[in-house]
């Protein structure tokens, strides 16, 4: 998807040189914002040309668990009244990378067959920054066909530790 990191680029950055300090604010929104555009449902409503830019916006704003700040308000409209709404999520992840870049860190994705609890979570985060060498904002999906252990996506390096890749390793040791 190229195209769509093309079209988002620009924004991302023209958001992320406005946000100034502020910039954990502005992922927050930025994010919420940005789940709410991946409806389709939305998407579909929001590109009926019989819809105004000022209904989709209400449609969003509305939708909001958080109170926009006008900011956020400047941006979507700007968003919507460019027929980009479908590029919002691409925006968030590009705004996302910009912000990690300055602050040193990475999105971390971690699979596990169970619930990891704060202690468990606590001791795979130190171990994993001191293996990838850089802080890492940890998100904890659960995948029960892993079986046991985790699998960690850091960027495009993944660290799998699961007990289903040790069987499939297992099973091709043994056919070869």
């Amino acid at each position: 998807m190229a195209e769509l990191a093309t079209i988002a680029r620009p924004y991302a950055e023209a958001l992320f040189k406005a946000s100034g300090s502020d910039l954990g604010g502005t992922a927050a929104w930025l994010d919420e914002l940005a789940a709410i555009a991946a409806n389709a449902q939305l998407q579909q409503y929001a590109g009926n040309p019989g819809v105004t830019s000022a209904q989709a916006f209400d449609v969003i704003s509305g939708v909001a668990k958080t109170k926009l700040p006008d900011a956020a308000k400047n941006f979507l409209r700007t968003v919507i009244e460019n027929g980009r709404l479908s590029v919002l999520p691409e925006i968030a992840a590009q705004f996302r990378v910009l912000k990690n870049a300055q602050s040193g860190s990475s999105d971390a994705t971690v699979y596990s067959a169970f619930a990891l609890d704060g202690a468990a979570l606590a001791d795979l985060s130190a171990t994993l920054e001191k293996r990838f060498g850089k802080k890492l904002n940890l998100q904890v999906e659960l995948e029960p066909a892993l079986i046991g252990g985790v699998r960690v996506v850091v960027g495009d390096e993944v660290l799998d530790t699961s007990v289903k890749a040790r069987l499939e390793q297992m099973k091709v040791a043994l056919i070869s």
